[in-house]
């Protein structure tokens, strides 16, 4: 067996395709994807170059590409046009063709002319790296072999498997399938641990879609953002500039009143509020259908879901037994009530700011008149946000 330039234990060479691996998915999120795709940080053209370079040999793909297709993907997130939702095409086929429904997306011209503004379209990009993807991969077969000889052959077919199985498969896939939502998103993202040293924190896919925008992915303090990690380093080397990062919900106890900064609060978080509202409201959804089984049976899976969910993303069989428990519960049906009104508040895009800080207020008045604590408590705590 031919032996290259450098000879390693057979774990050693399992450790240089991990490394190799790893700056392939660090490249990914902090160039292609926080950078290129939602503009949460700007990069030195030194280290947007090197990314770029490294991407084209151990990938193939493209700026544009790859950032119109998953632009595309937040704007029509989990609906029948979402290039790569395992809601609408299945888990399966998700998880073992989403390579393949890249390359039909980007064969897509009005995808790659809408979503794809603002990538590089210099002479290198233009000759060299779209038009020659396979040179770029065979120049990283070349200096495998060289490097490690005929197991060379073996650490570059990880290196070109391990985008297409957990970013195009995992992260797409199961990201939108399984996992826990911290935040009451509209479509099914979810969070899913513990990849984060694999898929360097890109699977915290609920936490992205959530705060799109934002250069870190971590929400609580135990979950694992490598990517942050490296723009942090980054930064700190004058490569990187931060443009902006999720905000983080802060209470001001000796507020009462609704004001301009409770209101941008409550939209830049409104999916954490939402979920905040889930939470302080469980309990008292779960005795009020407890005392009602006999009448309405419903299981507290169901209840979660429910508190959990907007009305889109649950079942038919789901909707049917809460209408069933909500039209037995007056309690049931003030929760739900003010549930979608807290909702509608921030979709009403056409009012002025002091109309909408009018029906935040109106909404507190009437939650903490409602009869119902766990509301009236929810709501004294929503007017201390800032």
């Amino acid at each position: 067996m031919y032996l290259g330039l450098i000879e390693l234990p057979w774990w050693g060479y399992v450790l240089v395709a991990l490394a190799l691996t790893h700056v392939t998915i660090a490249s990914v999120t902090i160039y292609l994807h926080r950078h290129s795709a939602h503009r949460a940080l700007d990069l030195h053209p030194l280290a947007s170059h090197i990314f770029r370079f490294w991407l084209w040999l151990t990938t193939g793909m493209g700026t544009k590409a790859w950032t119109a297709i998953h632009r595309k993907h937040h704007a029509r997130c989990d609906q029948e046009d979402d290039p790569h939702s395992p809601q609408v095409k299945g888990l399966r086929y998700v998880l073992l063709r989403g390579a393949e429904l890249y390359k039909l997306e980007a064969l897509k011209h009005d995808t790659m002319e809408r979503f794809g503004q603002g990538t590089p379209d210099d002479w290198i990009e233009r000759n060299l790296y779209s038009p020659h993807t396979i040179l770029g991969l065979a120049i990283m077969l070349t200096i495998d072999l060289v490097l490690f000889g005929a197991i060379g052959l073996t650490i570059w077919a990880v290196q070109m498997l391990w985008i297409p199985l957990f970013a195009a498969g995992v992260i797409n896939g199961v990201g939108h399938y399984w996992g826990y939502r911290t935040f009451q998103t509209e479509e099914a993202s979810r969070n899913i641990v513990p990849w984060g040293l694999i898929i360097g924190g890109e699977e915290l896919h609920n936490n992205h879609h959530a705060h799109p925008s934002s250069a870190r992915l971590s929400n609580k303090w135990w979950e694992l953002d490598v990517g942050w990690i490296y723009i942090r380093l980054l930064a700190f080397l004058h490569l990187a500039t931060i443009k902006k990062i999720a905000p983080r919900v802060q209470h001001d106890s000796t507020k009462e009143g609704i004001d301009h900064d409770t209101l941008q609060a409550i939209v830049m978080n409104r999916y954490e509020v939402l979920a905040a509202y889930a939470r302080a409201v469980a309990a008292t959804c779960v005795r009020e259908v407890t005392g009602l089984q006999a009448q309405a049976p419903m299981d507290k899976k169901t209840i979660r879901r429910w508190l959990r969910s907007h009305e889109h993303q649950l079942s038919a069989a789901e909707l049917h037994r809460i209408n069933v428990i909500l039209n037995a519960s007056p309690t049931l049906t003030i929760v739900q009530t003010m549930r979608l009104e807290l909702t509608e508040l921030w979709r009403r895009s056409s009012l002025t700011k002091e109309q909408l800080i009018g029906q935040v207020e109106d909404w507190c008045r009437r939650a903490e008149a409602s009869g119902v604590h766990a509301i009236r408590d929810f709501s004294l705590r929503l007017r201390a946000i800032r």
